[in-house]
């Protein structure tokens, strides 16, 4: 008989069984949290990452101890940008990084482009064997990748979410886990926004009221540590 774990949470405590939960590690790259980093180039600050990246690392090595599935969301471009579809695509004309290297030549091909240091998932939060890892070139997980199917086999319910940039990314992606029918949980200091404090607020709100829950990476650990 599989264990139920209750998670502290909000806007109610929420029940998750281990088995049937993943964590999804959304974009934890250079480009979103790393000075000189794609984000930093064009004008996010980024000096909140540090500890966003230290909590992550802790709730990454909770879940696999307590044999939750890692999943890092990894997201960019080849270097002829085929993913990208060209000026009749939205993506064309949205994506900063893209916007950036057409205005900026000596930069061109170096921001979120496979195989570049931008686009690498930063050291500490490096994937382990038996994490998985899902190329994506649009804001959301689900958006032209296998995320779903990836959830599907394992008889995935719960999506516990981290990563970056907790209004794009991070919402996107569990914006679609909810129209999907998983249950998503944001874990809220385990995640960091392009925009600042105004942007992360009005996310959690959206969360909180709409699409999932909310845990601290306090709360998911102590939950998996109480329960083994």
């Amino acid at each position: 008989m599989r264990r139920t774990v209750p998670l502290a949470a909000r806007p109610e405590p929420i029940a998750v069984i281990p088995e049937e939960t993943a964590l999804i590690v959304v974009d934890m790259q250079n480009a979103y949290l790393s000075p000189g980093g794609y984000i930093d180039l064009v004008g996010f600050d980024v000096g909140g990452a540090p500890p966003v990246i230290e909590e992550t690392g802790r709730v990454i090595a909770a879940c696999r101890a307590a044999g939750i599935l890692v999943i890092y969301l990894q997201n960019g471009f080849s270097p002829d940008q085929r993913e990208a579809g060209g000026p009749s695509a939205p993506v064309w004309h949205k994506s900063n990084a893209l916007k950036f290297m057409r205005a900026n030549e000596a930069f061109a091909g170096t921001l979120i482009t496979h195989g570049t240091w931008d686009h690498a998932i930063v050291d500490p939060l490096a994937p382990q064997p038996g994490d998985i890892v899902v190329p994506k070139s649009r804001y959301s997980g689900f958006a032209g990748t296998g995320l779903e199917q990836i959830l599907a086999s394992r008889r995935i319910r719960t999506v516990l979410v981290a990563g970056v940039a907790t209004n794009v990314c991070v919402e996107s992606t569990i914006r679609d886990a909810y129209h999907r029918e998983f249950f998503p949980v944001m874990v809220t200091d385990a995640t960091m926004a392009a925009g600042g404090a105004a942007a992360q607020e009005a996310t959690e709100f959206n969360v909180e009221k709409f699409f999932g829950w909310l845990a601290t990476g306090a709360e998911v650990r102590a939950a998996l540590l109480n329960n083994q």
